[in-house]
């Protein structure tokens, strides 16, 4: 999705090209009506999956991945006002190990970064992601020509590695951004949204990228406290301990106690509770096998949020982008163009 500045008309160029070609050729994902929807916990075996045509997708461009890319099979079905989506994608390690604090040998705590990252750019220690961005009623000038990338922009002072924005005013895109440690154990998407905010350090640092409005729960970072991690989990199970998590979940939260472990210990960095509100709109389940991970969404079809698509019509075609990240924060693989979802009825 992110693109440097000096690329983006040679990317228009390619993708222009490639309208008729095998670029764009095959870019549809059909959803079709279902009786009995998905269990999510039911991952791609679920029967209502079998009658869903799948599209298998390649991303490119993403740090970790193998050559930089990754192959996504996508799948959609609908039932009543919920609509079901099936993304499977090749990543041949799991990551979770996100900024961990470890226990240094004099007995100290550090947070563990990549000695490379010049401020959100961490290739390290992170966690898998995937992310949908799409079109809100089709709003987007380029998007139909060059899908998520059309938000896409890099080369601008003060972020290593670009920001995302839509052009003018009234441009706007939803964002179901999966995070394997901080929304997949809740069982949720971060459900954020775009729109044409520049970036600014102290006023805006993320640019268009905003999250929904919530009422309750999410994320946020474990502090250091006199040096020390201010929570752990009760278990007092270290991360990298079998049984341990990189992340903390707010009811299993308990006051830290250094003398359960010893140097080399890793703790979480992060504690999640699920979405309230707007912004836990999507539930999801996430798993990884043998070098893949499944992610299964559903949401109402109309939300009636202004920061949401509204699959509202049965007929229509909604774009989108995929994008998917291997143990990255923004360096993610993407599909080069549009994707399209429509609805068979």
């Amino acid at each position: 999705m992110i693109m440097k500045t000096g690329l983006l008309i040679s990317a228009m160029a390619l993708v222009g090209a490639a309208v008729s070609g095998p670029v764009l050729a095959n870019n549809t994902v059909t959803a079709i009506k279902v009786d009995k929807p998905p269990m999510l916990s039911g991952g791609a075996s679920d029967p209502a999956w079998a009658k869903a045509k799948a599209l298998t997708v390649t991303l490119t461009g993403g740090a970790n991945f193998k050559d930089g890319k990754t192959r996504a099979t996508i799948k959609a079905v609908y039932a009543g006002d919920m609509i079901y989506m099936l993304v499977q994608y090749e990543d041949q390690t799991l990551s979770a190990r996100r900024l961990p604090y470890q226990k240094q040998a004099d007995g100290s705590w550090k947070k563990l970064r990549d000695p490379k990252d010049q401020g959100g750019d961490e290739n390290v220690y992170y966690e898998d992601k995937l992310a949908l961005l799409w079109d809100i009623g089709n709003s987007t000038k380029n998007f139909g020509q060059l899908g998520c990338m059309s938000s896409c922009h890099a080369g601008e002072a003060g972020k290593p590695y670009g920001n995302k924005y839509t052009s003018v005013a009234g441009e706007t895109g939803d964002i179901w951004h999966v995070k394997s440690v901080r929304t997949g154990p809740i069982g949720q998407v971060d459900d954020q949204y775009l729109d044409d905010t520049r970036f600014e350090k102290e006023r805006s640092p993320g640019a268009g990228r905003k999250s929904d409005p919530k009422t309750s729960g999410g994320y946020a970072n474990v502090e250091l406290v006199d040096g020390k991690p201010e929570f752990m989990n009760r278990n007092a199970i270290a991360s990298n301990k079998k049984g341990g998590t990189y992340y903390l979940k707010v009811e299993d939260k308990s006051p830290f106690d250094d003398s359960k472990f010893k140097p080399g210990d890793e703790v979480a960095s992060i504690m999640i509770s699920p979405f309230g509100g707007d912004r836990g709109d999507i539930v999801a389940a996430m798993s990884w096998k043998k070098g893949s991970w499944t992610v299964v969404m559903s949401r109402k079809m109309v939300t009636g949020s202004q920061y949401d698509v509204q699959f509202d019509k049965l007929h229509g075609t909604y774009e989108f982008g995929l994008a998917a990240f291997d143990n990255a924060q923004v360096r993610h693989a993407f599909h080069i163009g549009p994707l399209k979802l429509q609805f068979r009825q």
